[in-house]
């Protein structure tokens, strides 16, 4: 495969799923769930098929699973853009307890939007256990702009900003689009509390969820990346679960300075002062990097 391997924007969600045929648990091997971002699908041969494809080359029997969010790849992509994050989180959930080589437990991989998705994952559904959970350029505290869309879905794209632009917390858009679920107004942010149908829940912004917050800490790490020239994720600090300043659009707060974390709603504290949170840094735009950093810095969590 070549040096320089450009996984362009990843993106969305459940569920036919595209997996390995794979060995039995006792190759010593820890199975791998992979869930795309916006504008993508499970089986892009320039994406997901290509992450799949390297993973099992470098951990030779191991059962990789890209999840599918639909009967086929169309369905897939749609679906990163039309479908409740609730109820492809609930389908997820319902599909990996019923796969019998997931029971002793698996990592996790989500690129872009995917990231936070399978980390709702964790929090609702801690059975089978999720160990590790690998966020590659995932949105923790949402977006508040869409300044560049992947691939081929720049017409989407506009009609999505329009959307927002307009009413991202109405009834009809929280229910029917997707990046509405994780929009996050810094403007508004009794509205975004209250009416957030998925980022607000998952965060823990009304109430704290003690379920969500126990299940989460059963992670032995959580992996975030953050790429340092993303023209994509806005602002790029919430690849790092960090956001602006309530109120503005122009001061950032970092995970470690936010309320979430000062307050411990999520248990993030507690699993930073125990080591478990990962965070990198790559140059690069929107999940952009190279087979050799991939297997550098993080095959190491899947093996």
């Amino acid at each position: 495969m070549a040096a320089v391997l450009l996984f362009s924007y990843l993106a969305a969600q459940v569920l036919l799923a595209a997996g390995s045929a794979v060995s039995e648990p006792s190759n010593g091997t820890v199975p791998l769930v992979l869930w795309h971002g916006m504008g993508d699908s499970c089986c892009n041969p320039l994406s997901m098929g290509a992450i799949k494809k390297m993973v099992e080359e470098e951990i030779p029997g191991i059962y990789v699973l890209s999840l599918m969010i639909g009967k086929n790849v169309i369905q897939d992509t749609e679906n990163g853009f039309f479908m409740d994050v609730n109820e492809q989180v609930a389908m997820v959930c319902g599909q990996l307890a019923q796969d019998p080589k997931l029971k002793g437990g698996y990592n996790a991989m989500g690129f872009s939007q995917g990231a936070q998705f399978l980390r709702a994952v964790a929090q609702r559904c801690p059975s089978p256990p999720m160990k590790t959970l690998i966020s590659v350029g995932g949105q923790h505290q949402g977006v508040y702009g869409l300044p560049r869309c992947p691939g081929e879905s720049s017409h989407i794209c506009d009609m999505i900003r329009k959307a927002l632009n307009s009413g991202a917390y109405t009834d009809m858009v929280q229910k029917h689009l997707v990046q509405a679920q994780y929009w996050h107004d810094p403007f508004n942010d009794d509205l975004y509390k209250k009416h957030s149908l998925f980022l607000a829940d998952i965060n823990q912004e009304r109430a704290v969820n003690e379920t969500y917050k126990k299940n989460l800490q059963l992670l032995d790490k959580f992996v975030m990346v953050k790429f340092l020239q993303d023209t994509v994720v806005d602002p790029v600090d919430s690849e790092w679960f960090g956001f602006l300043k309530t109120g503005q659009a122009k001061e950032t707060e970092t995970l470690q300075e936010s309320v979430l974390y000062k307050e411990d709603r999520l248990g993030l504290a507690a699993m930073d002062k125990a080591g478990k949170l990962v965070f990198l840094a790559t140059e690069g735009d929107h999940l952009q990097f190279t087979r050799e950093w991939f297997t550098a810095k993080l095959l190491p969590y899947l093996r």
